[in-house]
């Protein structure tokens, strides 16, 4: 090239340049193999029972790494009451979520009031406290009259379509019927904008029960 032939850049700086670009292509495939890594020793310490094989898990897996990649480094902020199911979430999954997908993700107990309280008050002012609530499924009419309530095929066949997982079925999980009926479709809700990922791989839900 006549660049190399004129000597217009010093063969010092060329060399920078080349040994800049070998580095960041080093530098992103040693963070997905950080994510990869993290993915594998989840499923196969922490994730065993499970109605998938590993390979299957592992695909998931791929998908939820590749999926955040765009969010990674964002905060996330959850809250639940304290019972035994969510200090699961809160010390297990969180963990595992924010290993395999690079988003940190902070899942906070507090009693059962509280979590009310606070999600009125988010409500009412429209002031964030919380990026994520998990609340009992009698609360839906309080979200639906805070026009809160949106309807979880919707957000999987629209806007959350890339991030949903591609292999979720609807049927595999236990208690819609509690959040269904006269609403119609299944219901999720939500009070801010923030990535959701649907997925089942980080608890191998995908057993119909």
């Amino acid at each position: 090239m006549d660049m190399f032939k004129n000597n217009k850049y010093p063969k010092t700086l060329l060399l920078s340049a080349a040994i800049g670009s070998v580095g960041l292509g080093l530098s992103f495939q040693a963070s997905a193999d950080q994510y990869s890594d993290a993915a594998k020793k989840w499923v196969n310490e922490a994730f065993k029972n499970s109605t998938l094989t590993k390979e299957e898990q592992m695909k998931e897996m791929e998908w939820f790494i590749q999926a955040a990649e765009q969010f990674r480094g964002m905060d996330i902020n959850v809250v639940s009451e304290t019972i035994a199911t969510h200090e699961y979430e809160s010390k297990v999954l969180a963990e595992a979520f924010s290993e395999i997908t690079g988003i940190n993700l902070t899942h906070t107990l507090i009693q059962e009031g509280d979590v009310i309280e606070k999600l009125q008050t988010q409500m009412q002012s429209g002031r964030n406290i919380y990026d994520g609530w998990v609340n009992d499924s009698d609360l839906i009419g309080t979200h639906f009259r805070y026009g809160k309530v949106m309807p979880v095929e919707d957000i999987m066949n629209g806007e959350g379509k890339d991030l949903t997982l591609p292999t979720l079925d609807l049927d595999d999980f236990i208690g819609l019927d509690f959040t269904t009926g006269l609403m119609a479709s299944s219901t999720n809700c939500l009070t801010n904008s923030l990535p959701t990922f649907t997925g089942s791989a980080l608890t191998g839900s995908s057993a119909k029960t």
